[in-house]
């Protein structure tokens, strides 16, 4: 029933592509994607892509300009092979935090990132919580922006049922954190937080009471674990019991993991949209991954059958 289906992967994160076909019973498309000797990216379809509807599964973490150029070669090269659709499957977005002008001169490359993918020639967008919400309007084409939540909050209603509250690292994913608590039956709590400069910020105060209760930690990413690791001092000092970190992006850059290791979290609940690197499979704290296939590969054949990929999440 897929036979006009075909699905590609750069470097990035494979084995999230080939856990997408093998829900869906098909094989990975065949292509090569290496370098040249001088550090240019050499991308060869190896196999006939003419009228085919094409998804192209390639996250944009470390190194991410790399990553962005496989993705931005990939849909040129399927555009050039006919391929009568193209579809960016991109669980992480990177440039995403450059949303917006936060100082004079200053570029807005989540925007950069979104007319290369659209010059490129993608036809349709997917990604998974977007850092903004407004980058869909940065396209003119077509978006799907995903959610996480039903993974998340499968695995946390397992496991973290009572005396719990969910804790937002900043007012921005107070949203985020509100409809989880609601899920759950927790509490809310939110760190009013400084930031001082890029990848540093500074615990201010605790909205909320933690004091005697388990607390999950949520955002929609991990970058360097400052935040993370500074809210989790701040509740713990607040009388919290437990605490736990959760997000969808484990980007876990620069000393992420040795903050983690010498910080208070007992554990840190990520998924699958970023593969762990060596470092941080060596991190001393449980790290539980959770995989997204299941929820990429639902999207991924109601998009091929023009189907409804919002009535996911009703």
């Amino acid at each position: 029933m897929l036979e006009r289906m075909r699905i590609f992967s750069g470097n990035a994160n494979k084995k999230l592509a080939e856990d997408i076909c093998a829900k869906l019973g098909i094989s990975l498309g065949k292509a090569n994607v290496a370098t040249f000797s001088d550090g240019e990216t050499r991308v060869e379809i190896n196999e006939n892509v003419r009228g085919m509807d094409v998804f192209i599964v390639q996250s944009t973490c470390p190194p991410v300009n790399d990553h962005i150029m496989e993705l931005l070669i990939l849909i040129d090269a399927m555009k050039r092979a006919s391929a009568d659709r193209v579809t960016a499957v991109i669980p992480y977005y990177g440039y995403a935090r450059q949303d917006r002008k936060v100082a004079p001169r200053a570029p807005i490359s989540a925007k950069l990132v979104a007319d290369l993918i659209t010059t490129a020639g993608a036809n349709r967008v997917m990604s998974m919580d977007l850092h903004a919400g407004q980058i869909q309007g940065f396209f003119n084409i077509p978006v799907d922006n995903l959610f996480a939540t039903p993974i998340i909050l499968k695995y946390l209603m397992k496991n973290f049922s009572e005396n719990l509250v969910i804790v937002s690292p900043d007012t921005g994913g107070a949203e985020r954190a509100r409809a989880f608590a609601r899920r759950l039956n927790a509490a809310l709590a939110i760190i009013d937080k400084r930031r001082e400069g890029p990848n540093e910020s500074q615990v201010m105060n605790i909205i909320g009471n933690v004091q005697g209760k388990r607390v999950i930690i949520l955002d929609d990413m991990i970058d360097t674990a400052g935040t993370m690791v500074q809210a989790a001092a701040a509740l713990e000092a607040a009388g919290a019991v437990e605490v736990v970190a959760c997000c969808s992006h484990a980007v876990l850059s620069g000393p992420a993991i040795d903050r983690i290791d010498g910080s208070n979290i007992k554990e840190v609940i990520v998924t699958d949209t970023i593969p762990l690197h060596e470092r941080a499979r060596q991190c001393k704290k449980q790290i539980t991954v959770l995989p997204v296939a299941g929820l990429l590969s639902e999207a991924v054949r109601r998009i091929y059958y023009n189907d409804s990929v919002s009535s996911l999440f009703i």
